[in-house]
């Protein structure tokens, strides 16, 4: 494309503006969903979009102490939270004979709040697992503390999921994935960007440091070699672009075949450390290079090596629930100069996430009785339908794809399911133990229900009714080897959803979230996946030409998405981020059809002296409206699949010939993208 979107620091006042408004009905009574005391009319919206509909927001809001960021869903997220709070207060007043989930709520938060307790008991909660790791001598021995440990929420060199098997719908399959990363990603490890390698150094301090207050003598060479080792690590891992791709990642190993290709682990004392041992025949490792340099890095790394890593990690995650000085030590790496955060969040809030961690669903059952609207799951479903029949449409109209692929795709469309706001059966929490004043003992009974439950699901049919978020999480997910998407209760609010706004901007709002997610099942990753959630690989089930057609329009969004730079020196990678990139640019469209297919004919009403197709592209850019600090910006760039949110709110638009039309773009306008250059696969 030939330029660079800068986020807000970057731009330049063009000159005032004032909005094109077709012709249409002006009915002033009815509320547009558009925050227009933010607009920003020092810029026109054909040069900078995203700071004419948000100017005014990002410049009044300011990124709060304890954050990295402050956006519309952190916003919303505020907002749950303070009711989230309110429910929890609530339970803490409530009699012994009340509702058991709300009781262990109760104990749990109560425990965090208590923060006398941590400073008398000091490491002894973890002394048992500090003594196991001390007296490893044997790689038996060190593959079962892995998988020990792993069951508790420590981060180890492997990961362990259990997830839909992709080639058998129906059933479970335990999957090996790379992990033990104490960074972000692995460009933090490998990269010479001056940024990065002051986030090495820090790194290399924080791990002594912990290692220091944990009595460790030699915690200075230790941290360097634990350092050196995590690198290791990082050299053998995948990018997130291969370790996306689900035919690279799928690869089946029997223990036997595993104990030959990477001899140096000893697997069978890890799957009876991670208690998954005898439950699967094969299992699905992720990515077998890793797993082969891991095996020789289990054989050549010295123990005390291994030791240090292990007491690392596991002083990592229980930090936030040990003494001041490890919460201390904790915040000052992993949020302030990792993330740039100023100010440690109030302990209520750390004590509310800990609920949610452990008891997400049973906090979210009682968030949903208290505060969703069922009329608001209607309707959001009700537009869903208009989604479908929309992308309908628009498979009949695309000129890249045949008619047998074309039918491949309704064939997909009619059986994907949307799940919204709240599950239809909520989790059981009945075996959790929670015991009043055990902080330590209360998070490690939590995760470890949690991983149990998950490894009991091998054997057993997949729950198709399962949720992966809690319904007061505002956010939405596809699930592609069950052909859904889920949006979360929380969705179900402004800027993402106003229950009493014209639809336009609810359809460019949380209509783009739907149809973002919808397009998922359809993009470069989505289409390798049939109906019913089985993985085909390539071509999936395009036909070989359609998928060379595709393979074009997606390089060229990849190269397009590359010439962003949010930041100063740092681009966009549009391989990194093409899934998703995708899924935006076919969103907004879908989205667009089908704010359209629910006019059902009709002319949109005139608003605030802004069309209906003008509050849809400023309800999508104003969903998707934020303040980022640097290094959050700089992660985001480097390890998340997911573009800048800046570049997220005009990219897509600019590749529609209706945005253009809309707010009347012309040549030399800086949101002008020519035609032969707008990328156009829904």
């Amino acid at each position: 494309m030939g330029k660079s979107l800068a986020f807000p620091l970057f731009f330049a006042a063009i000159a005032v503006a004032t909005v094109v408004a077709a012709e249409g009905i002006s009915e002033p009574a009815l509320k547009s969903g558009i925050d227009v005391r933010y607009i920003d009319r020092s810029v026109r919206p054909q040069d900078d979009f995203y700071r004419y509909v948000n100017g005014g927001w990002l410049d009044r809001n300011q990124i709060p102490a304890d954050a990295v960021r402050i956006s519309a869903a952190s916003q919303v997220n505020d907002t749950t939270r303070e009711q989230l709070r309110q429910i929890v207060e609530a339970a803490r007043q409530a009699p012994e004979s009340s509702d058991a989930d709300q009781r262990k709520i109760a104990f749990l938060y109560e425990s965090f709040m208590d923060e006398r307790t941590p400073e008398r008991l000091g490491l002894r909660p973890l002394s048992g697992d500090l003594s196991r790791i001390e007296s490893i001598k044997t790689r038996h021995e060190l593959a079962l503390t892995i998988g020990q440990l792993g069951q508790v929420g420590v981060r180890m060199p492997i990961g362990n999921s259990i997830l839909n098997d992709s080639k058998n719908a129906g059933s479970y399959i335990q999957s090996l994935h790379q992990s033990g990363l104490g960074l972000p990603g692995r460009e933090y490890y490998l990269s010479d960007e001056p940024g990065l390698k002051e986030m090495r150094a820090a790194y290399l301090e924080h791990v002594r440091n912990m290692l220091r207050l944990a009595g460790d003598r030699s915690a200075q060479s230790n941290a360097k070699r634990m350092l050196e080792f995590e690198t290791e690590l990082a050299r053998a891992q995948w990018s997130i672009a291969d370790d996306s791709d689900p035919v690279k990642t799928d690869n089946r190993y029997t223990l036997a075949q595993l104990e030959t290709f990477a001899p140096g682990m000893a697997w069978k004392s890890f799957l009876v450390g991670n208690a998954t041992y005898a439950k699967s025949e094969s299992f699905m490792v992720d990515e077998p290079s890793y797993f082969k340099a891991l095996g020789r890095l289990a054989a050549t790394t010295p123990m005390p090596v291994w030791k240090a890593y292990l007491r690392y990690h596991l002083l990592s995650a229980y930090a936030p629930y040990l003494s001041r000085a490890f919460v201390n030590e904790n915040f000052a790496f992993e949020a302030k100069q990792l993330r740039g955060v100023r100010e440690i969040s109030p302990r209520w809030k750390r004590g509310l996430d800990l609920v949610e961690e452990s008891m997400g669903e049973g906090l979210g059952r009682l968030y949903v009785a208290k505060h969703v609207s069922p009329q608001a799951k209607v309707r959001v479903a009700e537009m869903v339908k208009n989604f479908v029949a929309a992308l309908d449409q628009d498979i009949d109209s695309l000129g890249w794809m045949g008619p047998e692929t074309k039918r491949r795709a309704k064939e997909k469309l009619i059986n994907l399911r949307a799940k919204i706001g709240y599950p239809d059966r909520w989790r059981d929490y009945s075996e959790l133990h929670i015991v009043a004043g055990d902080l330590v003992g209360n998070v490690r009974r939590a995760r470890s229900s949690e991983y149990r439950r998950n490894v009991g699901k091998l054997g057993t049919p997949v729950d198709r009714d399962e949720w992966y978020m809690t319904p007061q999480t505002p956010d939405a997910y596809e699930w592609m080897p069950q052909n859904e998407i889920v949006i979360g209760a929380a969705m179900l609010q402004p800027p993402f959803f106003d229950p009493d706004a014209d639809d336009a901007v609810n359809y460019g709002a949380i209509g783009g979230t739907i149809g973002h997610e919808m397009s998922h099942g359809f993009d470069n990753i989505g289409s390798q996946y049939d109906a019913n959630g089985v993985l085909l690989g390539k071509p999936g089930w395009f036909t070989p030409v359609d998928q060379q057609r595709f393979d074009a329009l997606t390089h060229t969004l990849a190269v397009q998405f590359s010439a962003y730079e949010p930041l100063p020196g740092y681009h966009v990678d549009g391989e990194q981020t093409l899934s998703e990139n995708i899924a935006d640019v076919a969103g907004a469209a879908i989205a667009y059809r089908a704010y359209h297919v629910s006019l059902r004919d009709r002319a949109a009403p005139v608003i605030d002296g802004l069309t209906g197709d003008q509050r849809f592209f400023m309800g999508w850019a104003q969903r998707r409206r934020g303040n980022y600090n640097e290094k959050e910006l700089i992660r985001i760039v480097k390890s998340d699949e997911h573009s800048p949110p800046a570049v997220r709110a005009v990219a897509p638009l600019m590749n529609m010939d209706a945005f253009h039309e809309a707010f009347a773009i012309k040549p030399g306008d800086r949101m002008y993208l020519s035609p032969e250059q707008r990328v156009k696969i829904w």
